[in-house]
């Protein structure tokens, strides 16, 4: 039987691996692959066309910063095409305009995502404001805060180095219509986050148990569930098409 040799270095920066659990860690930040999935990860999130892993390489740059430094004519020639260089350089410049609450979840801090920076929008204006009391008050936990925090204090110099305002957008008050619970399969949406996401920007809730305060239930596959039998016997609100009932 061949016995397989696990790697000791890593194959993108040749720095020594750590194991962990059985799992190998590349632990250099300036690693080019790491570099790389967070420019990704920047762009994905910025929603800035045209910024996939092979542009990235052609690009050369390591951090999220050095990207706006790009002038026009530098993104031409890196990308090898006059018509895709000014597109990437367009949708760079539109980015610019993001709030904070976007801009938080695109530099990869671990467990500061779009729910930790809707939370912050709650208490804080700006940058400036983010601390431990401002966190504590949003409902971060301890140590979603400890990275937030140390984030902001070894790359300050950095973040004010992108051409952003940093200031957050404030969450729109929308009146609760109800409380929903969807079940089974969707047709109408691709995903069942997609379908949250929708309802909830419209004002309902969503709940993903048929608990006592759902008003409305979702079930698309024309299966009679049990959550479909109990809502019945409840004289709860059944919808069969929830595009359409959006629509409405």
């Amino acid at each position: 039987m061949q016995t397989i040799q696990a790697p000791t270095s890593c194959p993108s920066c040749d720095s020594v691996l750590d194991v962990v659990n059985n799992l190998l860690f590349c632990r250099n930040t300036s690693c080019t692959s790491q570099t790389h999935k967070r420019l990704e990860h920047f762009a994905k999130t910025l929603k800035i066309k045209g910024l996939g892993p092979k542009a990235i390489e052609k690009l050369g740059v390591a951090t999220s910063q050095e990207l706006y430094l790009l002038t026009l004519d530098d993104l031409v020639l890196l990308l090898e095409s006059e018509k895709i260089g000014a597109k990437v350089f367009d949708e760079v410049q539109k980015s610019k305009g993001v709030p904070l609450n976007v801009v938080l979840p695109a530099l990869s801090i671990p467990l500061i995502g779009n729910t930790a920076a809707k939370k912050l929008a709650t208490v804080c204006d700006y940058l400036a404001d983010i601390d431990q009391e401002s966190c504590q008050s949003a409902g971060l936990g301890p140590k979603a805060t400890e990275n937030l925090l140390q984030y902001i204090q070894e790359n300050v110099d950095a973040l004010l180095a992108h051409p952003f305002s940093f200031k957050f957008e404030k969450p729109i008050a929308v009146a609760n219509k109800g409380v929903v619970c969807i079940s089974g399969k969707l047709k109408s949406y691709k995903t069942k986050a997609e379908a949250t996401e929708m309802l909830q920007q419209q004002g309902y809730t969503v709940k993903g148990s048929l608990t006592r305060d759902v008003t409305i239930l979702v079930n698309e596959s024309g299966i009679e569930s049990a959550k479909t039998k109990s809502a019945q016997s409840k004289g709860i609100q059944i919808i069969t098409n929830l595009l359409d009932f959006l629509e409405k």
